[in-house]
């Protein structure tokens, strides 16, 4: 009934029995009797289960009271759609909250969480300091993004020096991942024709679609672009990876309703 078999059961039953010091069963009839002190510990069972019960529905109703306003800050490339997936769970499981998301430039996410205005920080490359705390949430994977009727497009996958020499959409020069993908190109001695550079990866994406270059994006990020035929992702064959993480407040005490959240992000 229980999916444990009679010798395990027996098995532990018996090692209950010497740990506790006392015997639970009287093994001299038939059937079984179950002794005093069996008794008294079978009780004991019954009440951590039916407390457990008790536990799990007054947990159940104070899920069902989560309420107030949870202040998320983001970078624009986490994704509206994305994060309108992660809204509709969230208010699906606690309808008494409600979620404002705001998207900014990855320095403004930091001082908009340091200066209390957000709760939460959604971004790339996120570095934990004397005021910050950084939970990691993803790494996700680069891939070169190219119009589908470039040449690269219908290659199986691509190797950094396939890049010498194309025209490349890049970020603007102080945003992190612009540093990143520098810093990859250099490791593996390539060099690209910069023709365009944008602060948003949703100008970067519609550049490439429009045959004005190729970049190195985050795939998932290029799904609704591949679903269209706008774009065309090639995995890189020496892999490069974007860490996004959670930042908020060394410190910080979180409401219940942004407790919930991070829950749902987590």
């Amino acid at each position: 009934m229980s999916g444990v078999s009679q010798s395990a059961a027996s098995q532990y039953l018996h090692e209950l029995e010497q740990h506790l010091g006392v015997v639970l069963l009287d093994r001299t009839t038939r059937p079984l009797v179950v002794t005093p002190a069996g008794k008294l510990y079978l009780d004991l069972c019954r009440d951590v289960l039916r407390r457990k019960e008790e536990f799990e529905a007054t947990l159940d109703r104070l899920k069902n009271e989560v309420e107030g306003t949870v202040r998320v800050a983001s970078i624009y490339s986490v994704g509206l759609s994305e994060l309108s997936q992660l809204e509709h769970e969230y208010l699906r499981r606690y309808p008494e909250a409600r979620l404002e998301v705001e998207y900014l430039r990855p320095e403004k996410v930091l001082e908009s969480v340091l200066a209390g205005h957000a709760d939460l920080g959604l971004l790339s490359y996120p570095e934990p300091s004397r005021e910050l705390t950084v939970l990691s949430w993803r790494e996700e994977e680069m891939v070169v993004a190219v119009s589908p009727y470039h040449a690269l497009a219908a290659q199986p996958a691509i190797t950094p020096q396939d890049l010498q020499g194309l025209d490349f959409i890049g970020f603007d020069e102080d945003l992190p991942i612009s540093r990143d993908v520098d810093r990859f190109l250099r490791d593996h001695h390539v060099t690209v024709n910069v023709t365009l550079h944008f602060d948003n990866l949703q100008m970067i994406k519609e550049a490439v679609a429009h045959g004005a270059g190729v970049s190195i994006l985050p795939a998932r990020n290029l799904e609704a672009e591949v679903a269209q035929g706008r774009l065309a992702p090639v995995p890189l064959t020496e892999p490069l990876f974007r860490p996004v993480g959670i930042v908020h407040r060394k410190k910080k005490h979180f409401h219940r309703a942004a407790q919930a959240f991070l829950y749902v992000l987590r």
